[in-house]
């Protein structure tokens, strides 16, 4: 344009001022040219910083692929984690303590959850809660504030809890399919056959459904499947409900007493270990810390990963309590103090007996998901050591699946989850006590891994000072748990002691 401007000037003007034109022209080319040069250096700057923010686009500050979770897909884990079949052992457990101290002891763990999953948020990132270093899991969260000797006890607790929380998954799914079973066979015969029906065909099937699922390859792909199970727990929650409240309704009264089983139709002591069991069974009602830094892990910032999580807690435990406080009320209400420890068995001859059958699928396939989501940490931890160890073994390739994109096989991820479903399975299959394999667990999982750790955690990272009044709340806190987990834990092996008496392995009917 300049040059064209100059051009028409220099036709117009006199000889002198083409002199001039002349000079002004070879002045404005140079300095294009210099404009030129400098354009091309402010294009590269230009470059780099589009492609450094495609780079934040696509990854988060650690370098992982950007993280995609909200309040509502971390609400479905939660959900998916805690609505797990710990609700269908609240009537049971109410029936064991009554209508006073029941509703209490719900109150006091749903308090104490909440409490302590505020506390275990703070510990996904050490020091600034923004952009300080993310820790990614349980174990990583206690090994970089607490350190010592804390990381292997840690380890040997969280681990070990979910795998028995796989085990009693499995013992779970197998009773509900039982009772589809049996349930349809009742209806069929008339009433006139027995319609016994042994559990192992039912656990075979779950742990072979299981392992197609368990090749998921992380957490972070499971979120479609904790949503699927997220509905299906609302399913059977609100259909044990229905059914609760239409058999009183159908009777008019309100079952069950302000003390629970009386002593006299049990004896003393199985009164004493039905409370601490049914301690243990609301205890494993509430149990997801576990695994709650794994699901803070998957979620998007900003806002802050924390500030996200304490939402999603809120809310989860607040939808969650009121469920497990409806489900275990009107269940007890309906039944008394002869409540099933598996609130839905017990509907399990009533009509519409299709209506049971809908809310026992609905349990069986919300446990698919619920297994993955205690499961997939453990994966993590044993693929991530043997990946230190042996470098080669997380080695993928890709097998094209017609219609949707290939999938990374990792034989090693084939052959040790494989090898993991089978063991469940195989322990599930010997131990088949659904009640007391839950108390176990809540007992053993509550106090260390939901206040003990995310206590001392917090202490250490917010430095509260020793003998300050908040210091010994949060220390009374933690007692007070601990009591009520040994307690619970008592109760529980009590209970599987009794059982083991009239056992015989691989042989049970129901």
């Amino acid at each position: 344009m300049c040059v064209q401007i100059l051009t028409r000037k220099f036709l117009a003007h006199s000889s002198h001022q083409e002199q001039e034109q002349t000079l002004s022209l070879r002045s404005t080319i140079k300095t294009n040219h210099s404009h030129h040069n400098q354009g091309f250096a402010m294009e590269a700057h230009s470059i780099d910083a589009v492609s450094s923010q495609t780079h934040s686009k696509l990854y988060d500050d650690d370098g992982h692929v950007k993280r995609t979770g909200t309040v509502w897909t971390t609400s479905s884990h939660i959900i998916t984690a805690v609505v797990g079949s710990g609700v269908l052992s609240l009537a049971w457990a109410m029936a064991q303590m009554g209508w006073v101290v029941g509703p209490a002891v719900m109150i006091f763990f749903s308090v104490v959850t909440l409490y302590t999953s505020a506390l275990l948020a703070d510990c996904y990132r050490s020091g600034d809660p923004v952009s300080g270093k993310r820790n990614y899991t349980f174990m990583d969260a206690v090994q970089t504030i607490l350190g010592g000797h804390y990381d292997t006890f840690c380890a040997v607790v969280q681990y070990s809890n979910l795998y028995g929380t796989a085990v009693g998954y499995t013992i779970a799914a197998s009773i509900s399919m039982m009772a589809i079973k049996r349930s349809n066979c009742f209806h069929s015969t008339g009433g006139k056959d027995k319609c016994l029906v042994s559990s192992n065909p039912f656990m075979i099937s779950f742990g072979i459904i299981e392992i197609v699922f368990s090749q998921i390859p992380d957490f972070h792909k499971t979120w479609w499947l904790s949503i699927i199970a997220a509905i299906m727990s609302f399913a059977y929650s609100i259909i044990g409900l229905a059914l609760g409240i239409a058999k009183v309704a159908e009777t008019g009264t309100f079952k069950g007493s302000l003390t629970g089983i009386r002593i006299g139709a049990v004896s003393e002591a199985n009164k004493v270990w039905g409370v601490l069991q049914g301690l243990g069974d609301i205890a494993f009602a509430y149990s997801y810390s576990q695994i709650l830094i794994e699901i803070q892990d998957t979620i998007k910032s900003p806002p802050s990963e924390a500030k996200t999580m304490k939402k999603a807690a809120k809310i989860s435990i607040g939808v969650t309590t009121t469920f497990y406080m409806l489900c275990g009320f009107m269940g007890y209400a309906a039944f008394g103090d002869d409540a099933p420890g598996n609130l839905l068995t017990g509907f399990g001859f009533y009509d519409p007996y299709w209506l049971v059958d809908i809310a026992n699928a609905a349990i069986v396939i919300h446990l698919v998901g619920a297994y993955q989501v205690y499961a997939q940490p453990l994966f993590a931890f044993v693929e991530k050591w043997a990946s230190k160890r042996w470098p080669k073994v997380d080695r993928e390739y890709k097998v094209p699946i017609p219609g949707f994109a290939s999938y990374n096989l990792s034989p090693f991820r084939l052959v040790w989850r494989t090898g993991f479903v089978i063991i469940t399975t195989i322990v599930a299959m010997l131990l088949p006590f659904f009640n007391d394999i839950l108390g176990l667990l809540g007992a053993l999982g509550f106090w260390p891994l939901s206040v003990f750790f995310p206590v001392e955690m917090s202490i250490k990272q917010k430095k509260i000072p020793k003998w300050s009044q908040r210091w010994i709340a949060m220390q009374i806190l933690s007692f007070v748990c601990l009591v009520v987990s040994v307690a619970a834990a008592i109760g529980s092996v009590a209970s599987i002691v009794v059982d083991l008496r009239k056992y015989k392995p691989f042989h049970v009917d129901y």
